[in-house]
């Protein structure tokens, strides 16, 4: 072979290798991942829902790409987060809330659509039966919005002497709190308790609601379940620390940090099964086909060393049936 020859074929050949290394990344799947929060504290969720991912071969950089999407709690952004995703023709989209698969299903009628629901996701309108969802979009149900009532029965163990129990929600996420006042109140007349429903939108209206608990001195705070009062964990724990106020939380992101106790669906297990659901949905399956998976795993989480600050004693019973107690 001439030498002019064979340099132009091996310059030929590097040429092309840049080319083949774009064409096969273009070729890599995109998935969209679109979350109200920020990447805060999601080290676990994001642990999971690789996972997941992995669980069905897909590994993220090397045979998939994910887009992600934080609103920073900012919820105003998610119309344009969801919008800039669906621009993007992503191959599925992750929607990690309620109020982003509302946002989500706004937006796109083709792009599959894999949600977390927290509560009846017939009832919110993102599928039309749990069996066979049909359109563009499948999911878990959470099922933190149907434990409302188990969470009153847990918060009166630990104060048996609890009369009357402060209920925090956010009048912003409508459907969520209607569900959660509507469960609380039936609860509660069951069990013989007084319930003062207390709005918080924003972090000054958290503020405010604690100073009427100083003046009205309920027995014991119920926190809705909310990604706006999630966000503002760290603020809810330290204020009931603060006022000696003995509080159940609807996840153990509030426990970890303090909150006196948590009960709710495993956050991780969940997010696991939505990257279960986006693998299936890359490797052909139909979200119109896939069944709503019913979250199955429950988690009780109990901060022993809050309780003694705050001078309860959490029955033996129940510490025995928790499944974390923090001391």
């Amino acid at each position: 072979m001439k030498r002019r020859a064979f340099i132009t074929l091996i310059g030929g050949a590097a040429a092309a290798w840049p080319l083949a290394a774009r064409v096969q990344q273009a070729a890599m799947p995109v998935v969209g991942f679109l979350d109200p929060r920020s990447p805060d504290g999601m080290t676990e969720r994001l642990r999971g829902f690789r996972q997941g991912l992995k669980d069905t071969g897909y590994v993220e950089g090397e045979n998939v790409a994910i887009e992600y999407r934080w609103a920073e709690g900012q919820f105003d952004r998610l119309p344009a987060l969801a919008a800039d995703l669906v621009r993007r023709q992503v191959a599925v989209i992750a929607a990690l809330s309620n109020m982003v698969a509302f946002e989500v299903k706004a937006t796109t009628t083709t792009i599959p659509i894999v949600f977390i629901a927290t509560e009846d996701p017939v009832k919110l309108g993102f599928v039309a039966s749990l069996a066979r969802p049909g359109g563009n979009a499948t999911g878990i149900n959470f099922y933190s919005g149907e434990l409302t009532a188990k969470r009153l029965e847990l918060l009166r163990e630990v104060v048996p002497a609890a009369t009357r129990v402060a209920v925090l929600v956010n009048p912003t996420n409508v459907l969520t709190t209607e569900s959660t006042l509507r469960d609380v109140q039936s609860a509660a007349r069951a069990m013989g308790l007084q319930i003062q429903v207390v709005n918080a939108s924003t972090s000054h209206e958290i503020n405010a609601a604690f100073a009427t608990f100083v003046r009205e001195r309920p027995d014991a705070l119920f926190v809705g379940l909310d990604v706006f009062l999630n966000n503002r964990r760290a603020q809810l724990v330290n204020l009931a620390s603060r006022y000696a106020l003995p509080a159940i939380f609807s996840n153990r992101d509030f426990a970890e940090i303090g909150g006196l106790m948590s009960y709710g669906s495993d956050i991780k297990d969940a997010m696991r099964q939505v990257g279960v659901y986006v693998g299936r949905i890359l490797k052909g399956a139909k979200p119109a086909e896939l069944p709503v998976v019913q979250s199955s795993k429950f988690e009780l989480v109990i901060n022993a060393e809050t309780a003694r600050m705050l001078g309860f004693t959490v029955p033996d019973k129940l510490l025995a049936t928790a499944d974390e107690v923090i001391e």
